[in-house]
């Protein structure tokens, strides 16, 4: 590698990614809505403009040989079109960028959800076929673009698909402020059974992982064309997740605790009333959001670590740790 576009560069995963490409002394240009002016000054060429816009990615991609398409429409509430115009039609347009700059290697950010059938999701492997219905666009738009990506895949373009779980971390924008933003507002619950295992992934293991997928697209055809699951491999009960995150916060646990079918219905209400009143922010409560709580979710990391050589470098004891020095500051 010696130019790379990574997409969603202002994000929290992707800006790390960037760190690390430029750790290993690679030059990035970032295709990105907003400015970063952190960015900018680590060297960054910013490129403002929307993936779904296909002149503007063939442009931001001329120069380069390797694209980690990280940008997304994230979310559980939203329109199916502006899910499907960021994370499907997006994504054509990065593989039409990849054709049109002969780039040999693609690393695409897709998503754990897209297998999950609400169901408990244990110890499963990449054989696990994608969810025959699907209760967010979210999950339909990135299992839609990331069987496109893997489509792809040819003699001239090396693909590959990484399903990360539950990013957090330093600058973690979503999941820890979420949980500690509801704890301090008394709306926080546990729903269902409190031994349901998850499996969570500390921001550097992460973009670790798309490096490591970038090398061994260029040394191991074995992992050309396939997807792969991500995580710190330290599967935990989603009770004590929250509650160790909570802890590192200095809030007390979280004890209060909400039947899976509750949740579920009060999901299925709010979306019928947020969908005929047309509200544009996201309920408090999904039927996916409850179904994720109250489920297990960890997964084999076997083809990761054999194709990839991926193994966790930071442990969830020593990113907790990190992540209290931060909030603590």
């Amino acid at each position: 590698m010696k130019k790379a576009l990574v997409t969603g560069g202002g994000g929290f995963l992707g800006s790390n990614i960037i760190r690390m490409l430029l750790n290993k002394g690679i030059t990035v240009r970032s295709l990105q809505r907003s400015d970063s002016p952190d960015l900018k000054k680590l060297g960054v060429e910013i490129i403002r403009g929307d993936i779904s816009d296909r002149n503007t990615v063939i442009n931001a991609a001329e120069g380069c040989d390797v694209i980690f398409h990280v940008a997304a429409k994230a979310g559980v509430w939203g329109d199916y079109d502006d899910y499907y115009q960021c994370n499907v039609t997006g994504t054509k347009n990065i593989i039409d960028a990849c054709k049109a700059h002969n780039i040999q290697k693609l690393i695409y950010t897709s998503s754990p959800s897209i297998v999950f059938a609400g169901e408990d999701e244990e110890n499963i492997n990449e054989s696990t076929p994608y969810a025959e219905h699907f209760l967010t666009a979210y999950q339909k738009t990135k299992a839609l673009a990331e069987q496109m990506v893997l489509a792809a895949n040819n003699e001239t373009l090396a693909t590959v698909a990484l399903r990360p779980h539950l990013i957090w971390g330093l600058g973690d924008p979503h999941l820890a402020p979420r949980i500690i933003e509801r704890a301090k507002a008394g709306r926080l619950r546990l729903v269902g059974k409190q031994n349901n295992l998850v499996d969570s992934t500390y921001i550097d293991n992460a973009a670790l992982a798309h490096l490591l997928a970038a090398e061994a697209l260029g040394t191991n055809t074995n992992c050309a064309g396939k997807a792969y699951f991500i995580s710190n491999d330290e599967p935990m009960p989603m009770k004590e997740l929250i509650n160790r995150i909570l802890a590192v916060a200095n809030l007390p646990p979280v004890t209060k605790t909400i039947p899976t079918q509750l949740a579920y219905t009060i999901g299925m209400i709010m979306e019928f009333v947020y969908r005929i009143f047309k509200l544009k922010e996201e309920p408090i409560m999904t039927r996916f959001i409850a179904k994720q709580l109250s489920c297990a979710h960890w997964y084999d990391l076997t083809a990761a670590k054999n194709d990839l050589g991926y193994q966790a470098k930071v442990t969830i004891d020593e990113g907790m740790e990190r992540l209290k020095a931060s909030l603590n500051k």
